[in-house]
């Protein structure tokens, strides 16, 4: 009778472990960030659509900001770019930098040097 308590116990433990863990990463993206991070060398903001802004917002930034544009592109010409993605959520975007190689990455991440672009949203694609 120990015996099956013991193990009612600890699989009531496992349980209620695994659904913290989902809940924490529901919330933080944690796990998921680092995969992105690890194995795809990508970065992701994980915000949900309404909180991304507008298609018209994203583009007057990049038009605004075609210096920085063209010095990110300069990093690896070719296979260093941006796409603004309005395909994902409705009449919303944010941006995708892509580029070939982590080292690409870092530069990219320099030049911006914030979690937003000009308060723009972005994700970083190892492609």
């Amino acid at each position: 009778m120990k015996k099956e308590s013991r193990i009612i116990i600890f699989l009531l433990i496992l349980i209620s472990l695994c659904v913290v863990v989902i809940l924490i990463e529901t919330q933080t993206h944690t796990i998921r960030s680092i995969f992105d991070d690890f194995i795809y060398d990508n970065k992701n903001h994980y915000l949900p659509c309404e909180k991304l802004p507008s298609r018209d917002e994203v583009t007057k930034i990049i038009a605004e900001h075609q210096n920085v544009i063209k010095e990110i592109e300069a990093v690896n010409p070719g296979l260093v770019g941006i796409e603004i993605d309005t395909t994902t959520c409705q009449g919303k975007a944010d941006l995708i930098f892509w580029y070939a190689s982590h080292e690409n990455r870092l530069e990219i991440e320099e030049i911006i040097g914030d979690e937003t672009f000009f308060g723009i949203p972005y994700r970083l694609q190892n492609r």
